[in-house]
């Protein structure tokens, strides 16, 4: 039929508007991904932090190592240590580009506040990835 046809044939894909492939390297990363690549960053900055705040703990602190560590990894790498143990990068709007400092640091300034990063679009993408322009991606 006409209708079902017509259905089928816009069907939204994740990351089809951003020119990503459906599946394998490239393609958007998974929400659970997302949150595991975080977590791992998370526990690294507090323990930095606490390393550094000893025998207190860290409290605050842990946002700006965790800060640090971000821009700095995503400048130089494309990636945060949490991302490469689970397998993401950081996607730039121009393929083969490092992410630029601005977008590393605003980025980064609205995942510390967490909420920018749960409120996302129909391709997954956080609040904090489309101000940037940025997409995290299977490795």
């Amino acid at each position: 039929m006409v209708g079902d046809e017509q259905s089928a044939s816009q069907e939204r894909r994740r990351g089809a508007a951003l020119g990503l492939p459906a599946e394998g390297p490239g393609s958007l990363a998974s929400f659970s991904s997302r949150v595991g690549a975080f977590a791992v960053d998370a526990v690294a900055a507090a323990l930095v932090a606490g390393l550094v705040t000893a025998p207190s703990l860290p409290g605050n602190w842990s946002l700006l190592s965790f800060a640090l560590i971000t821009v700095g990894t995503l400048v130089l790498f494309g990636q945060t240590p949490g991302m490469r143990l689970v397998g993401l990068r950081l996607a730039h709007p121009r393929a083969g580009e490092r992410v630029a400092l601005w977008r590393a640091v605003v980025r980064t300034a609205l995942l510390v506040l967490l909420v920018p990063a749960l409120v996302v679009d129909a391709d997954g993408r956080g609040l904090h990835d489309r101000l940037t322009d940025t997409a995290v991606v299977r490795d």
